[in-house]
């Protein structure tokens, strides 16, 4: 397996303006699932995804990833492993205006120390994967929502991650660039078996992923097949 939560839980706030997200939440993903988490706003489910990412600590339970236990752990340690084995897709793509497409995919490789002329090499690599090749130079403000997107994903995939977080990652999109977007996280898990963790609204994007968990009032309600 690749990500382990026991008994996991998380308050907000203290005293009678506490604010329970997560209520005692349990669960284990293996390698190369495909994973939707749903449920209605305010439901944790954002929460839940940051906690597995190591963004945010918990109160209570254990949360192991990539075999790390990183509840354990330090913030330092979390982040060396976020950098090193983990990717992350977002709503609202989270690139930087002024570099090129190249130079936010190859971000998170020069972070962790890697000369700029192989992250070049390896950007343009996971570009191409993602189909754009051809737009390596140009800068966000140049490229569509579903092109922006997809330099988040080759972004997300090029230190080659165990595991992809996506938090509404079609979210921005029309259908058609979102039916585009899931396609694309489908061919990666299809080619390289990376595991895939998505919160979504979207039913049907649920419905595309192998396993759906479904949070209500901070607790699993249903954990199983893909669709709702």
């Amino acid at each position: 397996m690749i990500v382990q939560v026991k008994e996991l839980s998380k308050t907000y706030g203290k005293g009678e303006a506490a604010a329970r997200a997560l209520r005692e939440v349990g669960f284990t993903i293996n390698q190369g699932e495909m994973v939707a988490i749903t449920g209605p706003s305010g439901c944790g489910k954002t929460t839940l995804l940051h906690i597995l990412a190591g963004i945010e600590s918990i109160d209570s339970g254990e949360v192991w990833v990539s075999g790390a236990p990183i509840h354990k752990w330090d913030d330092k340690k979390v982040a060396k492993l976020r950098l090193e084995r983990m990717g992350f897709i977002f709503q609202s793509y989270h690139l930087v205006p002024v570099l090129r497409a190249w130079e936010n995919v190859a971000l998170p490789l020069i972070a962790s120390g890697m000369p700029t002329k192989k992250a070049r090499q390896q950007a343009l690599e996971a570009l191409k994967e993602v189909g754009l090749a051809d737009k390596a130079n140009r800068h966000p403000s140049e490229l569509s929502g579903g092109q922006n997107q997809r330099v988040a994903i080759a972004r997300a995939i090029v230190g080659k991650p165990d595991i992809i977080w996506a938090d509404e990652p079609t979210g921005a999109l029309d259908t058609d660039t979102a039916e585009q977007i899931v396609g694309l996280l489908e061919m990666l898990n299809r080619h390289h078996g990376t595991t895939i963790v998505t919160v979504t609204h979207d039913p049907q994007i649920a419905a595309r992923m192998s396993r759906h968990i479904r949070l209500q009032n901070g607790r699993v309600i249903h954990d199983g097949g893909g669709g709702l």
